[in-house]
């Protein structure tokens, strides 16, 4: 369970976070919103990469403030992975695995299901966009932790990547983890999502599930009932 308290964050003049509350608990929680809307920096909170300037974050009921060692039970996919570009493939999660102590780790199921046993060895600098985002995913799923916060894993997925990233993600779900979704593709995180909450300009619009979200905005297509948002939240 994590529970956060008027969280806000300010980088120079931008106001990012403006009080956020929120409780998330098991299941697949998607945080929407345009651009520039704090989604990442919500999730780098939970972190501790980015510090708020006011307000708490509780995980199963400990302050992670000044804490470190939480972050042991979370699993990481950044919005953008920035590997040294001269490692293999192999070498980077053999650098992940002692880096999270954790050198028996089996990484092959990933490989396998991911097909990337061709890639092992070339350097990640000679990877396609593609081929770069499932690697990032294997090393996000290979440890097997409580809580799992995925910023846009389905960058540069081809469809078939795409429905293998869904299974992975119901199957830690049915595991009774709390995942954490940020995307931009609507049909992706209605087939994955418990709740979904709608942040606009630092602050959460809209939190519930799916079809709570279609009868509040009266539209049967979900993309026409985040659009409805927009809108509504403009006029």
């Amino acid at each position: 369970m994590i529970t956060i308290t008027n969280l806000h964050k300010k980088f120079a003049d931008n106001q990012v976070l403006k009080g956020i509350d929120l409780t998330i608990g098991q299941g697949v929680l998607a945080i929407l919103g345009p651009n520039g809307s704090g989604k990442t920096t919500l999730n780098k909170c939970i972190l501790s990469m980015v510090y708020p300037d006011q307000g708490t974050i509780e995980i199963e009921g400990n302050n992670i403030a000044n804490q470190w060692q939480y972050r042991e039970n979370i699993d990481y996919l950044p919005q953008i992975a920035n590997f040294p570009n001269t490692l293999t493939v192999l070498e980077l999660i053999h650098m992940i695995k002692d880096l999270r102590n954790d050198k028996q780790k089996d990484h092959q199921p990933l490989v396998e299901l991911f097909k990337l046993t061709p890639f092992l060895n070339k350097k990640l600098n000679k990877l396609s966009g593609g081929t770069k985002q499932k690697v990032n995913i294997l090393l996000a799923f290979m440890f097997d932790n409580p809580i799992l916060i995925l910023d846009e894993p389905t960058t540069g997925l081809d469809p078939a990547a795409m429905i293998l990233l869904k299974q992975l993600i119901i199957k830690e779900k049915q595991k009774g983890k709390t995942i954490i979704v940020t995307s931009h593709i609507m049909s992706f995180v209605e087939e994955i999502s418990d709740q979904i909450i709608f942040i606009l300009e630092g602050k959460i619009y809209f939190k519930g599930s799916i079809d709570e979200l279609k009868e509040t905005t009266k539209q049967d297509n979900f993309e026409h009932a985040i659009a409805n948002l927009l809108i509504d939240s403009y006029a």
